[in-house]
């Protein structure tokens, strides 16, 4: 029985930290080859770190990730690899490289390159034009990366006529809500449609907003899911694939025999290592997880982009204005769960219009989360705010301008904190508040990290009920989650005062914003005319504001700024 030995390095690396990224596909390379594997992949540019961005525009940087290439061409013996990097002529070209007993065989470069949705490769890179197998170990091998898989054609289906019996599609693909089963569908599709394994491995971590599932995979000839490495960790996904049953399935499809026929001599055949590995291994236990629920994929997503920005930009702390509401309340839980407790602080900031029940609740989320808290009054800071108004403000109405004034002084009191600790601020909006603009600009909208910033208002509290299910005693006292959402800067506040409530209004939202529904196709869902025709001018005159906010986790297909790029002057109204 002919097998290949595969192991999938799930990896977390940093963009630019070429010496540690090196390191840790060294550390991988080492366990693969202790376990017998006969070859490991690694995810899309793991040289350089996924995305580089503009980084891919200076000369040194792309020789330097090449001279990196080189320290992992060296260390790897014994085993061979596929390792994502930026490959260099005339051009650059996102690239991977096939090495084996300490030689570079052969460099792959990617054919499909995405200008969409957060991709913009076309801007850095040239595409490659050859689809190569190679021998290793006995076992036909096509190697692609990301977005040549997700075509039908070619090169993976050129690779299958030349004789390929496994895929190894290396990927830095970001995570969205609902990425892994339509991910599955299309993987299971190239699989069967090809009568191959394609072997799935996939980037874990976050960068800037973008966070990486991992949830490397396997599949079968038939489209079966042989192998699944857990999401949100890094890990070695092994698997023994048994290349008996490719050619088995393949014997029942006599259409690929004319293809194949049709297109001998187009595809470059490379022998890696032709001889089998020697002697028997022992047997692999079966490698599958649970697929997670919505909610807690969502914030495992929360958990690690927070955990990793805060960390790959070299912050120690982070601090959290806790209002005793359900959005400070959730990011107080993530920002625990991604750093520790000891590393969080809660700062409440009371005003006159500010209930004690709120306090108490703020008091109480601190308690049950174990963080340090501090309570920092401003109704003195918003009196002096008042009396130096007094005289240009005289003859008006208390109002918006008022009630922003003690948001803005809370954004000074966090960013002082910030300034003289070295602490990071996570800012706690909601995707709802950003696409409505019901935020203050340099209020609560200062800071560093806006971790809800792609999280609708209802799915705040899905997220909030969900994380209190974990653990014996809730984290998030019950009177947060029941009480009506409110800003607290007037008397009586409440949210539903400027906005439709939040089951109405999130919909809407999703129609325009992520599906770029407009006003009649939204109507004809069954909304209220007028609330719909509300919810658009919101998001429409608001643009300005959302330049303007800090990064934060992408959790939707259309997240603001990575995804949903507007004009900000715009007269276009769309109803």
């Amino acid at each position: 029985m002919r097998t290949l030995r595969l192991a999938l390095a799930q990896i977390n690396t940093t963009v630019g930290d070429l010496e540690a990224n090196v390191r840790k596909v060294l550390e991988y390379v080492a366990r693969a080859r202790s376990l017998g594997a006969d070859l490991v992949a690694f995810p899309e540019l793991a040289i350089t770190g996924y995305p580089p961005e503009d980084l891919l525009l200076r000369r040194s940087f792309v020789q330097d990730n090449v001279e990196a290439l080189k320290q992992v061409v060296e260390g790897t013996h014994g085993i061979a690899a596929v390792v994502g990097f930026v490959d260099a002529d005339t051009d650059i070209y996102n690239a991977a490289a096939v090495i084996r007993d300490g030689r570079l065989v052969h460099i792959y470069h990617k054919q499909k390159l995405p200008t969409y949705g957060v991709f913009d490769e076309d801007r850095y890179f040239q595409a490659g034009t050859e689809c190569p197998v190679y021998r290793i170990a006995g076992a036909e091998v096509g190697v692609n990366i990301c977005e040549d898989i997700w075509y039908p054609g070619d090169p993976a289906h050129c690779q299958a006529l030349a004789g390929a019996e496994v895929i190894v599609n290396i990927n830095g693909s970001p995570y969205h809500m609902g990425k892994r089963q339509f991910r599955h569908h299309m993987l299971a599709t190239r699989a069967s449609d090809n009568s191959l394994f394609v072997a799935y491995v996939n980037l874990v971590g976050g960068q800037d907003e973008l966070v990486f599932d991992g949830a490397s995979c396997i599949f079968g000839p038939r489209g079966e899911l042989v192998a699944e490495a857990p999401p949100f960790e890094e890990t070695l996904l092994l698997c023994d694939l048994n290349f008996e049953e490719a050619f088995q399935t393949r014997l029942h499809d006599p259409r690929r025999r004319k293809e194949r026929l049709a297109s001998l001599g187009t595809v470059q055949r490379l022998f890696v290592s032709d001889a089998p590995a020697p002697g028997p291994k022992p047997p692999l236990p079966p490698v599958r997880v649970e697929p997670l629920s919505r909610p807690a994929e969502v914030y495992e997503a929360l958990v690690l982009g927070s955990r990793d920005y805060v960390c790959k930009n070299g912050f120690g702390k982070v601090v959290i204005g806790l209002s005793g509401g359900i959005d400070s309340s959730l990011t107080g839980c993530i920002a625990v769960d991604a750093l520790g407790p000891e590393n969080v602080v809660g700062v409440a900031m009371p005003s006159r219009f500010s209930s004690e029940e709120s306090l108490r609740d703020a008091r109480e989320m601190a308690e049950n989360l174990s963080i340090r808290f501090t309570v920092i009054p401003i109704d003195e800071a918003f009196t002096a705010y008042l009396d130096m108004l007094a005289e240009p403000f005289v003859g008006t109405e208390f109002g918006v301008a008022e009630e922003n004034l003690q948001s803005r002084i809370r954004g000074n009191i966090l960013m002082a904190l910030s300034n003289k600790f070295g602490w990071l601020v996570f800012t706690t909006g909601n995707k709802s508040e950003m696409a409505t603009g019901y935020a203050t600009l340099y209020g609560d909208m200062a800071g560093g990290f806006a971790v809800l910033k792609d999280v609708p208002k209802t799915l705040v509290y899905e997220l909030s009920r969900y994380r209190n299910s974990r653990d014996s005693k809730p984290l998030i006292p019950e009177s947060v989650l029941e009480k009506p959402p409110t800003a607290e800067l007037r008397p009586g506040q409440l949210d539903t005062d400027s906005l439709p409530p939040y089951p109405v209004l999130d919909p809407i939202l999703e129609a325009y914003v992520e599906d770029d529904q407009g006003l009649e196709e939204i109507v004809a869902m069954g909304f209220d005319p007028g609330l719909v025709k509300q919810a658009i001018a919101m998001v429409n005159r608001n643009e300005y504001k959302r330049r303007q906010a800090p990064p934060g986790v992408k959790i939707t297909q259309r997240a603001f700024g990575r995804d949903r790029r507007l004009p900000i002057a715009n007269r276009y109204k769309g109803y």
